[in-house]
């Protein structure tokens, strides 16, 4: 999720975070981004705000900013 209401944007994407016995370990890894081109601008293409895995493994990120739901997947 992305701040809307700062004058230098944060956010603005979906990180991975491993978790080992209910607690996370490690630092954050950048999964999704590309929704503003600067965090200095107040332009930006999407707000992602909440995730779905489907039983085929892909995800739903639901996006406030570009009223869309995008689909990732995963082709091997």
């Amino acid at each position: 999720h992305g701040s809307w209401n700062r004058s230098k944007r944060v956010g603005y994407n979906v990180v991975f975070l491993s978790f080992r016995n209910g607690r996370p370990v490690g630092s954050p890894v950048e999964f999704l981004s590309g929704f503003m081109l600067s965090p200095d601008k107040r332009e930006v293409w999407g707000r992602p705000v909440g995730l779905l895995q489907l039983p085929d493994g892909s995800l739903l990120v639901s996006d406030d900013g570009g009223r869309k739901i995008w689909r990732v997947s995963y082709k091997g």
